[in-house]
């Protein structure tokens, strides 16, 4: 069974950061265990931050503009095809971890043949591992017009001000539908002791869980390319136990 987190929230809320101490929480607690990455955000972010500058993507593959590492394989279904190509464009970060980008999605309502047939490859690609993490654009809604796929565990990011926080509120409503029957919370980035109160009085009236704080790593600010911050880290380990996720590696 695939566990699967979606990390949401506007461009410079930290997403990719916290996608990447995520990571590192579930490595730490469950090391023999696969995960995919999956950079669903247009700026490809989460691949750049691993030094990686990747071309070949899910959009490549729907465009008919994806270089292949080998010649494409004679005889093949569109289906297969399809198929080998996902398997083309994934790039292995270690034993246990892999990463893909998406780039642009087709719309949901489009009804040209290759739209559910992406849907459908990257569900069975997902199936593969034990746990997926979607590095996601500002809602649910953009990855939901890619894959069709039940999310476990959705993540909010929020900066402690009062328009990214009525930000987060509306993030909220729309992927609401999207994030049924799974968790949806909002975790507030960048805080400080002296913002806090503030914080949570315009966080009252939200309908929509609190998961956690992080607190403000002026590392992060001064530009580490990375974005690797054991702050990060170690405030995701905080509350982590509030999250729908495996909690222990029995």
């Amino acid at each position: 069974m695939t566990t699967k987190i979606a990390v949401t929230g506007k461009s410079g809320s930290g997403k990719t950061t916290i996608t990447k101490a995520l990571l590192k929480n579930i490595q730490r607690r469950f090391p023999e265990k696969s995960v995919l990455l999956f950079d669903n955000d247009l700026t490809s972010e989460l691949a750049h931050s691993y030094g990686l500058d990747i071309r070949n993507t899910i959009y490549g593959i729907r465009s008919g503009k994806h270089e292949y590492k080998s010649g494409i394989p004679e005889g093949m279904t569109k289906h297969e095809y399809i198929e080998w190509a996902m398997e083309d464009i994934l790039v292995s970060l270690s034993d246990t971890v892999d990463i893909i980008v998406s780039w642009f999605v087709g719309a949901k309502d489009c009804r040209c043949p290759i739209t559910a047939q992406i849907n459908d490859a990257c569900q069975r690609l997902i199936e593969r591992y034990d746990f997926v993490i979607f590095d996601c654009e500002f809602d649910l809604k953009y990855l939901n017009q890619l894959v069709d796929t039940n999310i476990d565990m959705a993540i909010i990011v929020t900066n402690p001000t009062i328009d990214s926080i009525h930000l987060a509120k509306r993030i909220s409503e729309f992927s609401a539908k999207y994030a049924a029957g799974g968790q949806l919370g909002i975790v507030v980035n960048k805080t400080d002791k002296e913002n806090l109160n503030e914080v949570y009085e315009q966080l009252k009236d939200c309908d929509t869980d609190v998961l956690g704080t992080i607190p403000f790593d002026k590392d992060l600010e001064e530009g580490k390319l990375d974005r690797i911050s054991q702050i990060v880290s170690d405030a995701v380990n905080q509350f982590y136990f509030r999250l729908n996720l495996p909690q222990e590696n029995k």
